[in-house]
């Protein structure tokens, strides 16, 4: 009874915690618990509102539905979901709405959706820049997505020359990047340099942005306080989900416990069907008996194949030790310096990082930070989370950031070369191996 009660509180704040305009009825989510077909579209389109934005990319309500569902596939096996049932669904959204139920919660549980929703809308006051010096390693989950494709995913063999012009369309893309960057950067500064001495904080001591915007426009502020008033009410609704998460959770295990019963009786009445639908074989059906020799005979053909498989294997296996075993008195023949270069090449790497490894672990930075003019006065500083306060907080300035990324770009080179000398002496291997072949490298 308490679950009952508290079941329509906790569906009604997760949708209020959602973004405005991706925002769904609570009886969206209360439809899709039975499987009702009226509730698709909205799921659907639901989900593909969300993973839009997780991914930072434009979208309108007039998107074809089938690029929508498209989209949306491709986005939840990127992030590692792999319950075959979803890719399964038809294009035209006309069914599974239960499975997109099961879809949407396993978003908001393995990748904290609305915790990421909540740091990607949220009102910018200050002007703020993304750092990042953290490790480019990927969750377990989406290591093993990487492994193999759907069936539905792209063709077997991609031609090289496509790769090849994304490549160079995605570097393009990063050299423009990286210059409106700067240009942002250069922007910034003359507004910190010429409103400094204006801000009433003296840490900060100069406009933001948005705060110069205002002083250009008064009437802006209307909006900016509608848009305030809408993320507060959005977090009023994240902590009550929060309480109330539990709750919801419950009834999701009813839901999947609903599922695997109806599961089991559709494969029950399957197995009744073929069960009563197989023919009585009787001694006197004459095909029966055929069919009986004829598996006889396959049974027979079957075993002398595996015979034949058999010695093969072993006549294969002996020809291998052999092979490798001429292949060890070989390489035992061969000068021992080269070997002694490569090792001394691998412990002049390892070196290398030892200063870093060695020194005491310090914090990695990640997330949002608020850029702050530095003058000539010392206590012109701002804390990492982008909050301003008198009381003394930590500071990162731009040469300790280059500094790490320098160090981070050092090490990622020294990795590169190693990986590309182990390909190059894998490809001269290969070579040594092709007859009548002349490999010339680049």
């Amino acid at each position: 009874q308490q679950r009952g009660r508290g079941l329509p509180a906790a569906v009604g704040a997760l949708c209020r915690a959602l973004p405005p305009r991706a925002r769904p009825a609570p009886d969206t989510l209360r439809r899709a618990r039975f499987d009702r077909p009226q509730a698709s579209l909205d799921f659907w389109r639901l989900l593909y509102a969300l993973l839009k934005q997780i991914h930072g990319g434009k979208w309108t309500e007039s998107d074809a539905i089938d690029n929508q569902i498209r989209f949306v596939k491709s986005a939840l096996w990127y992030h590692g979901y792999g319950r075959p049932e979803l890719y399964r669904l038809p294009s035209d959204g006309s069914a599974g709405s239960r499975e997109l139920l099961l879809a949407f919660s396993w978003l908001v549980h393995r990748i904290s959706l609305l915790e990421q929703l909540l740091a990607r809308n949220r009102v910018k006051t200050g002007d703020e820049t993304s750092v990042c010096t953290c490790e480019d390693a990927l969750p377990n989950s989406q290591k093993s997505t990487t492994e193999v494709a759907p069936e539905y995913g792209l063709g077997d063999r991609i031609d090289v020359r496509y790769l090849q012009w994304l490549n160079g369309r995605l570097r393009f893309q990063w050299r423009s990047l990286h210059a409106q960057h700067q240009e942002q950067c250069k922007l910034l500064h003359k507004i910190h340099l010429f409103t400094s001495g204006s801000h009433m904080d003296q840490i900060l001591g100069h406009f933001s942005v948005t705060e110069t915007d205002l002083v250009r426009q008064p009437e802006n502020y209307k909006q900016l306080l509608q848009l305030l008033e809408s993320e507060t009410m959005q977090l009023e609704a994240f902590l009550e989900w929060k309480q109330l998460e539990p709750v919801y959770w419950q009834w999701m295990e009813t839901v999947l416990d609903n599922m695997a019963e109806e599961g089991n009786m559709c494969e029950s009445q399957d197995a009744h069907v073929e069960k009563s639908g197989l023919p009585q074989a009787t001694s006197h059906c004459p095909w029966a008996d055929g069919l009986t020799g004829q598996i006889d005979r396959l049974s027979r053909d079957l075993m002398t194949l595996r015979d034949q498989l058999c010695k093969l294997v072993t006549h294969r296996k002996a020809a291998w030790c052999e092979k490798v075993k001429t292949r060890e008195e070989e390489l035992q023949k061969e000068a021992f310096s080269a070997a002694a270069r490569k090792i001394q090449e691998s412990v002049e790497l390892k070196l290398l990082d030892l200063t870093s490894l060695c020194a005491p672990e310090k914090k990695k930075m990640h997330g949002s930070c608020r850029l702050v003019f530095r003058s000539k006065h010392p206590a012109s500083k701002t804390g990492f989370d982008g909050c301003v306060s008198k009381e003394p907080v930590s500071a990162v300035s731009a040469a300790e950031v280059i500094r790490d990324l320098q160090l981070r770009k050092a090490s990622l080179g020294r990795e590169l070369k190693q990986l590309q000398e182990e390909c190059r002496q894998r490809l001269d291997e290969i070579a040594e191996g092709l007859d009548r072949v002349i490999c010339i490298p680049p």
